[in-house]
Parts: C-alpha cells; sequence; structure tokens
C-alpha cells in the first residue's frame, strides 16, 4: 500500500448522519465519476441513499474515495457495496483496494459475516476478483455500460 492510501481517514456512517458537505462532497464525487468521466446520463440520485451506510474517505479535508452498503434484502437479498469511486488523481495509488476491503469490513462489523453481492462494471472484474468476488450471472448492460453480477461469498474471509 502506499503512502497516499495510508493517509486516508476513513468514516462509515449513515444518511442521517452525514454532514452537508460531506453529502456535497460525495455527490461531487460520485457525478464526476459516474456521469462526467464516464459520460454516462444517468439517475444518480436514486432514492436509496437513506436507506445505505456511507463510506467516506478523506484526506487533507478532501473526499478520494467513496462507497456505499446495503444490508440484506435493500438492493439484493445479500448485503451490497455500490457506488464504489475514487478521485481520478488517487487512481493507480492503491486506494481502491483499501476503499473495497474498508466497505467489506465496515458491512461485517455493521450487519455481520455474510455474502456480499454487487452489480460490477464488467471492465473492473479482475478487481473485484481480486477480493474473492465471483461471477453470479450474465453480463448485462445498466446505463449503457456493461456490468455483471459478482457475489462475494460468506465464507472468504475479510
Amino acid at each position: 500500500m502506499s503512502g497516499t492510501a495510508q493517509t486516508i481517514s476513513w468514516r462509515f456512517v449513515a444518511f442521517e448522519a452525514l454532514t452537508t458537505p460531506e453529502l456535497y462532497a460525495l455527490l461531487q464525487l460520485r457525478s464526476e465519476v459516474f456521469v462526467v468521466e464516464q459520460a454516462c446520463i444517468f439517475q444518480d440520485m436514486d432514492g436509496a441513499d437513506p436507506q445505505a451506510m456511507h463510506l467516506l474517505g478523506t484526506r487533507e479535508g478532501q473526499l478520494v474515495a467513496y462507497a456505499r452498503c446495503f444490508s440484506a434484502g435493500i438492493k439484493f437479498t445479500e448485503a451490497s457495496i455500490g457506488r464504489v469511486a475514487t478521485r481520478e488523481l488517487m487512481r493507480g495509488s492503491g486506494v481502491g483496494h483499501v476503499l473495497l476491503q474498508q466497505a467489506l469490513v465496515h458491512l461485517q462489523l455493521q450487519w455481520g459475516p455474510q455474502a456480499v453481492r454487487i452489480g460490477a462494471q464488467a471492465r473492473l472484474e479482475h478487481f473485484y476478483r481480486q477480493h474473492g468476488f465471483v461471477d453470479a450471472g450474465a453480463p448485462y448492460i445498466e446505463d449503457g455500460i456493461a456490468h455483471i453480477e459478482m457475489l462475494r461469498p460468506a465464507s472468504v474471509q475479510t
């Protein structure tokens, strides 16, 4: 892990406990990554944020990594992680791996050891495989981007 990844402070918080600046920062980062960078017009604010726990990774006061986590039964039958994003300037530093590790640890601490299902962008399938996820469905298109459902069995150690 790079020194950059080690200098990140992590906060795992319910929607109601987000500060206004945190909410603005996470919506801004998600827009930068999922709408602008990926040139994808979609409804990011999908009404699910109030049901999620939000993982924010900040460095020097700036949000650099983010994911939202759901208990089982909200997005999928299993617990899930979504909207996984890192600020462009952080990519290649290992922060994405640390973000996903943090999300898995916090999810397990919040709701107990269990399987985790995600709807991953197909181009990131190898990334998620490195964290114990396996293919769990046929590829599909969502918002014009190829995706695949992936499952991390409960038996995989966090």
